[in-house]
C-alpha cells in the first residue's frame, strides 16, 4: 500500500469507536484518587524525534497507540516520498523502500482513538554520513562476471572492493557464496581489495552459483561503509580440461573426460633477459591457468612487461584468435610463422603457439574459467596472482581467508 494519505471509511470508524467504549465499560479493579496510568501516546515514532546518525537498515515505524492510524507520509529533505505499509488493522506503519545515507526524513502521521482524531504529529531524524563508502564488483579472474552467464568448472569469484578494507574478517562474513550441490569452498585475500573464492575441487558440470556481498551500512573498519549490496548469479557449463604438455608438445582438449581434439604447440622458449634491472623470463609456467578472456584481434607488445619493442627479443604485433590464461599475459594463440615447430620446438616468449586452425576451434570452444594444465616446462610455478588459484594447496588457500 502506499503510504500517501488514506481515510477510513465511516463504517470503520463506528466500529472502532464502538469497541473502544465496550472496552472502557468492561469491568476493572479500582484505582486510589490519583494513581492512574498514565494515557499512552496516540502515535509514537521509531527512531525518535531529533535522532541522529541512524544507520538506513534500521527499524522505522510508526505506531498508533490506542487507535488506528488514519494518514502516515514520510520524505526525505528533498521531498521525495518514501512508500510505505500499513499493517491489517491499521496500528502500524513501516517503509517499504531502503533509505540512504545522508539524509533527512520526515513522518507525518494522524490517528483515531476513543477521544477522537490526533494529529497531525510529526517526527524528523537523520541518517548518518560516512567517512568514505565501498561497493564490490563481481568479476571471474579475467574481469567482469556476467550476470546468468555459463562459465568454466575452474572458475574463480573475485569479489573487488573499490577501496581498501581495513577490517578484512569483517568484509568476509558479509560475502557469500551458495552452491547447487553445495560444495566446499573458501575466500582467499590477494590484496586489501580482492578476494577469491573456488572449491576444494573443481565444479561439477550444471552446478548453479550465487554470490552475495551484503555490506550495505556496514561500518569495514575506520569509517568505511558498505555503499549497496551486490549479488550475481552463474551456471557451470561442461567441463573443458586442456592439458598442455612439453614432453610431447601437445595440447589435449578434454570434453567431459573425452579427448575431443590434440594440437600440437611450440611454448616458452625458456631463458631470461635483464633489462633496466628487472629479469624477464621466457618461460611457459608450469601450473594450472584457467581461461580469463578471449580477444580477436589482440596487440601484443613486449613493452607492457619490461621489454623494449626495439629490443633483441621484443616484439608489437596483431594477433588472431587469443585466448588468454595468465594475467601477465599468457595466450594460446594462432602464430602460424611458428607451425613449422609446433609439436616440436618451444620458440615463443611464453605463450602456447597453435596453427590458425586449432587457435580459431580453441577460442570457440572455452568458456571463461575453463581449466589449462601446463606441465613438465621450466620456470618457476605460477603464482597465484598471474591467476594461479587453483595451483595453491587447498590447507594453504585455507590460510588465506581473513577468518582462519
Amino acid at each position: 500500500m502506499s503510504s500517501r494519505r488514506f481515510r477510513s471509511s465511516v463504517a470503520g470508524i463506528v466500529i472502532l469507536v464502538i469497541a473502544l467504549v465496550v472496552a472502557g465499560c468492561s469491568g476493572s479493579e479500582s484505582k486510589q484518587p490519583g494513581a492512574a496510568d498514565p494515557a499512552p501516546p496516540a502515535i509514537s515514532f521509531t527512531p525518535a524525534q531529533g535522532a541522529k546518525d541512524i544507520d538506513p537498515t534500521a527499524p522505522v515505524q510508526v505506531s498508533a497507540g490506542d487507535g488506528m492510524l488514519t494518514s502516515v507520509s514520510m520524505t526525505n529533505e528533498q521531498g521525495k516520498q518514501i512508500e510505505g505499509i500499513l499493517t491489517p488493522d491499521k496500528t502500524a506503519w513501516k517503509p517499504t523502500e531502503p533509505l540512504s545515507y545522508g539524509h533527512t526524513y520526515t513522518i507525518t502521521a494522524e490517528s483515531l482513538t476513543i477521544t477522537g482524531r490526533s494529529g497531525p504529529q510529526t517526527s524528523t531524524f537523520a541518517t548518518l554520513t560516512p567517512n568514505n563508502q565501498t561497493k564490490v564488483y563481481f568479476e571471474n579472474t579475467g574481469g567482469g562476471l556476467l550476470d546468468g552467464g555459463t562459465y568454466g568448472v575452474g572458475a574463480v569469484v573475485v569479489a573487488h572492493f573499490d577501496e581498501d578494507v581495513p577490517d578484512r574478517a569483517l568484509a568476509e562474513k558479509r560475502l557469500s557464496v551458495t552452491t547447487t550441490p553445495p560444495l566446499e569452498g573458501s575466500w582467499y585475500w590477494l590484496d586489501n581489495r580482492r578476494a577469491h573464492w573456488r572449491p576444494r575441487e573443481y565444479y561439477p558440470p550444471g552446478t548453479k552459483v550465487n554470490v552475495a556481498a551484503n555490506i550495505y551500512s556496514v561500518d569495514l573498519g575506520n569509517g568505511l561503509y558498505g555503499q549497496e549490496d551486490s549479488k550475481a548469479s552463474f551456471t557451470i557449463g561442461a567441463s573443458h580440461v586442456s592439458i598442455a604438455d612439453d614432453n610431447t608438445k601437445q595440447v589435449q582438449v578434454y570434453e567431459n573426460g573425452k579427448l575431443v581434439r590434440s594440437m600440437p604447440t611450440s611454448m616458452g622458449m625458456g631463458g631470461s633477459e635483464t633489462v633496466g634491472g628487472k629479469t624477464i623470463t621466457f618461460w611457459t609456467q608450469p601450473g594450472v591457468y584457467t581461461v580469463m578472456s578471449k580477444a580477436n584481434p589482440v596487440i601484443m607488445d613486449s613493452s607492457t612487461f619490461g621489454l623494449p619493442v626495439n629490443s633483441r627479443l621484443g616484439y608489437k604485433e596483431t594477433i588472431n584468435w587469443a585466448t588468454r590464461i595468465s594475467t601477465d599475459g599468457i595466450y594460446l594463440h594462432e602464430l602460424a610463422s611458428t607451425m613449422w615447430a609446433q609439436g616440436n620446438t618451444n620458440t615463443s616468449h611464453g605463450c602456447l603457439n597453435l596453427s590458425p586452425e586449432h587457435a580459431r576451434w580453441f577460442y570457440d570452444f572455452s568458456l571463461p574459467g575453463d581449466v589449462v594444465e601446463v606441465r613438465n616446462t621450466g620456470g618457476a610455478p605460477l603464482e597465484v596472482w598471474q591467476n594461479g588459484d587453483w595451483g595453491v594447496p587447498w590447507d594453504q588457500w585455507l590460510q588465506g581467508s581473513a577468518l582462519k
